[in-house]
């Protein structure tokens, strides 16, 4: 599981200041690419006041 802040500071680093809907615009695309139905997403998955997680299957 990987908080917001963690998937920031690992895609960009430190040096820079980046949105955290930035990651929300990633997720989104990721989303479209391996979900069935990315609206109700089963595979990468939100885990509220946390961050995200990757699901098998």
């Amino acid at each position: 599981m990987l908080s917001r802040a963690r998937l920031l500071d690992r895609l960009h680093g430190t040096d820079r200041w980046i949105g955290g809907r930035t990651i929300d615009t990633h997720v989104k695309n990721l989303r479209a690419k391996i979900e069935d139905d990315p609206q109700n997403p089963a595979r990468l998955v939100t885990v509220y006041g946390v961050g995200y997680t990757l699901q098998a299957g």
